[in-house]
C-alpha cells in the first residue's frame, strides 16, 4: 500500500513538473532564436537596451517599494491590534482582506476611477503624481491578502501579549512596542509579505493599463503585440524576478527558523 502511494505521489510530481517546465523551456529556447540558424542572447540584449524597458522596470520597482511600505504601515498595526485586543473581529478582517481575490482587478480600478476621477471632490487622476498615488493604493489592495496572511502568520509564532506586557512594564509607549518590539520579532513574516507584494506588483497589468501608467505589465503586453522574440525574453525575465522573490522568502524563512530557540 505504501509503495502504491509513493508511486502515485511521484507520478503526480513528475506530471506536474513536466506540465510546468516544458512550456518554460520552450519559451526560453524560442527567445534564443532571434539570430537565424544559431542560438544567441540578441533578444535579451535588445530588451535590456530598450529605454522603455528600463523606464517601465524602474517605475514598477519604485511602485513596488512604495506599495510594500504602505502595506506594512497598514497591515502590521491592524493585525497586531486585532490579535491583541479585538480577536472577535478577526473573521471580519480576514474576510475583508480576502475580497481582492474575489473582486476582479478591473472592477477595483473601475471603482477607483469612478470615485477619484478629475470631476470628484478628491481628484487623483488630474496629474501624474496623484495617479501614481492611486496606483499604489490599487496595488496595496491587490497585495492585501498576501501581506495580511504573512504578517498574521508571523504574529502567531510569537507571544504578542507577553511581549506587549513586558514592554509596557518597562515604560514603552505604543509606537515603541510596535516598531521596536513586535516588528523585529515578525521580520520573516513581513519579508515574506514584502516579496509576495513585489511579485504581484511587477506582474500586474490591469490597474496600470487603465490608469495609463508606464509600468512593466503594460510594457510587456505592448511588446508582445508587436514583436516576435522579445516577448519570450521578457517572459523569462519576469519569471526570474518572480521566482527570485519566492526564493528569497524561503531563504529568510529558513534563516528565521534556524535562529529560533531550540535550533
Amino acid at each position: 500500500m505504501k509503495t502504491q502511494s509513493r508511486v502515485g505521489a511521484w507520478t503526480a510530481m513528475i506530471v506536474g513538473a513536466v506540465y510546468f517546465l516544458v512550456p518554460l523551456i520552450a519559451t526560453f529556447e524560442f527567445s534564443l532564436r532571434m539570430r537565424r540558424d544559431t542560438y544567441s542572447l540578441d533578444a535579451y540584449r535588445v530588451v535590456l537596451a530598450d529605454p522603455r524597458f528600463q523606464a517601465s522596470f524602474g517605475y514598477s520597482i519604485l511602485m513596488a517599494l512604495l506599495t510594500i511600505v504602505v502595506g506594512i504601515l497598514l497591515v502590521v498595526p491592524t493585525a497586531y491590534w486585532v490579535r491583541l485586543r479585538l480577536p472577535k473581529l478577526r473573521p471580519v478582517v480576514e474576510f475583508i482582506t480576502l475580497l481582492p481575490l474575489v473582486v476582479p482587478a478591473i472592477v477595483i480600478v473601475f471603482g477607483y476611477l469612478r470615485i477619484y476621477n478629475s470631476s470628484s471632490i478628491l481628484p487623483l487622476t488630474g496629474n501624474e503624481r496623484a495617479t501614481d498615488l492611486l496606483l499604489v493604493c490599487g496595488y496595496v489592495t491587490l497585495a492585501l491578502p498576501y501581506m495580511y496572511r504573512a504578517v498574521d502568520t508571523g504574529l502567531r509564532a510569537v507571544d504578542v501579549r507577553s511581549l506587549t506586557e513586558a514592554a509596557e512594564c518597562l515604560g514603552a509607549g505604543w509606537p515603541t512596542i510596535l516598531f521596536r518590539v513586535i516588528l523585529p520579532n515578525i521580520r520573516s513574516g513581513i519579508l515574506s509579505g514584502a516579496f509576495l507584494t513585489f511579485a504581484v506588483v511587477m506582474g500586474e497589468f490591469t490597474i496600470a493599463s487603465l490608469l495609463d501608467r508606464p509600468a512593466f505589465g503594460p510594457y510587456l503586453q505592448l511588446i508582445g503585440a508587436n514583436r516576435a522574440y522579445e516577448p519570450s525574453a521578457l517572459a523569462i525575465i519576469a519569471f526570474v524576478v518572480t521566482w527570485a522573490s519566492m526564493g528569497l522568502i524561503q531563504v529568510f524563512g529558513s534563516a528565521r527558523a534556524a535562529s529560533a530557540p531550540g535550533h
